[in-house]
């Protein structure tokens, strides 16, 4: 699987398992929806662990740019509420800076 691949499956499993939490806390969803949420979220962690990356840190500091992304495509997905020109202009600018960090040439 490649890495964007991994991120993409990490982002809809991280987004999906904090929605779950909120959907109890916020819109009095029944606690049963915790349920899926803590599968989703376990998901989203195991799939960080399969990211080609020699540090943890920098494989979730691109994975960052790749989440916000997948969140404001959840926004409008599933909430209803389509992105703003700002909201495109600061993911581009995250996912700019999850490149860099993610393919910058760095010496062996």
């Amino acid at each position: 699987m490649t890495t964007l691949a991994v991120y993409a499956f990490a982002a809809v499993a991280e987004i999906a398992g904090c929605f779950a939490v909120w959907a109890v806390l916020r819109l009095d969803a029944s606690r049963w929806w915790l349920a899926p949420g803590v599968v989703a979220l376990t998901l989203f962690a195991y799939a960080l662990t399969r990211v080609d990356a020699e540090f943890a840190g920098r494989a979730y500091a691109a994975y960052g740019g790749i989440y916000i992304l997948a969140s404001l495509l959840w926004m409008w997905g599933a909430e209803g509420a389509r992105p703003d020109r700002f909201d495109l202009v600061g993911a581009a600018l995250c996912l700019a800076g999850a490149a860099v960090i993610l393919w910058a040439p760095r010496a062996a």
